[in-house]
């Protein structure tokens, strides 16, 4: 049974953490309303989007290592933001990063936006869709050339397009 003083204290420690930022968000979540071109209420992007897609896109959540299927897609084509379907990654820098989430090394220009993410006791950048906000995964720099960077995304967040179905 939890007592009143360890009530007290936990939540006297979460208060100073929330007021350091280290339990804040960061980023598009802060964000003020309009300040992407598609805005949308939580109504209406949860009838959008599928429960999980929701979880991502719009909480900043992650989705387990391993379970999409984007991070065995191989052929050519164009991954697109699963809320608004703006083009966001090409196949050609996609590469096999070994951490269970579909990796690239550059997005396509004017695709992505970042912002400061603070949670889980750590400093990362967060990467989301230009266009909509929506939470697509994070930004670190041990990628391969020749950006040396590694866009880990989450791939619920995005949907694929095959060079050849256009």
């Amino acid at each position: 049974m939890m007592s009143r003083r360890i009530f007290l204290g936990g939540t006297a420690v979460a208060g100073v953490l929330a007021a350091t930022g280290l339990l804040s968000r960061g980023g598009k979540a802060d964000a003020a309303e309009g300040e992407f071109e598609i805005v949308k209420s939580e109504a209406e992007w949860k009838k959008q989007l599928t429960p999980e897609q929701y979880y991502v896109l719009r909480e900043d959540g992650t989705e387990r290592a391993g379970t999409s299927p984007l991070n065995k897609e191989k052929r050519a084509g164009t991954y697109h933001c699963a809320a608004c379907d703006l083009a966001l990654f090409s196949s050609e820098t996609k590469y096999e990063s070994g951490t269970g989430w579909p990796s690239f090394y550059a997005p396509l220009e004017n695709a992505v936006g970042t912002s400061e993410d603070r949670s889980f006791f750590m400093t990362r950048t967060e990467v989301h869709c230009h266009r909509c906000g929506g939470h697509l995964g994070h930004v670190f720099d041990d990628g391969p050339p020749p950006t040396g960077k590694r866009y880990c995304m989450n791939g619920v967040a995005m949907s694929f397009e095959s060079a050849g179905a256009a």
